[in-house]
């Protein structure tokens, strides 16, 4: 799939998948958020905290499953931009932080969204 293919078929993907979370109660406060080299796909807020999440967009068949989409390294990275966006953000209180995935998998017209709320918990060692 060429480049251009690829970035449309993720705003889609992401466009649904802000869709999905605002109809369970978040409210998006980015999207695409970037500090220096960092990104962070969609941070939301609910009534649980502050919502980091990661979207996989792909066409189907999928081989990989959902939680493997989302390596460690990838989540490092998030953890970390997540660090950032909150110490530059200064938000009131220390509020609940977690780390979402939403998977948006397109089959001919149709679009399955799945949603791992807390898909992962980072270790700093």
């Amino acid at each position: 799939m060429k480049e251009r293919g690829k970035k449309a078929l993720g705003a889609v993907g992401e466009d649904l998948a802000c869709r999905y979370l605002e109809s369970r109660g978040h409210r998006i406060l980015e999207r695409n958020w970037r500090g220096g080299h960092l990104e962070v796909d969609i941070i939301s807020t609910a009534s649980d905290g502050v919502h980091f999440v990661e979207v996989k967009t792909r066409t189907a068949p999928v081989a990989a499953s959902l939680e493997d989409q989302v390596g460690p390294q990838k989540q490092h990275r998030i953890a970390d931009a997540a660090l950032k966006y909150l110490n530059t953000n200064h938000l009131e209180s220390p509020p609940e932080v977690f780390f979402d995935i939403v998977s948006v998998v397109f089959d001919g017209q149709s679009a399955d969204v799945k949603y791992i709320p807390g898909a992962w918990i980072p270790i700093y060692t």
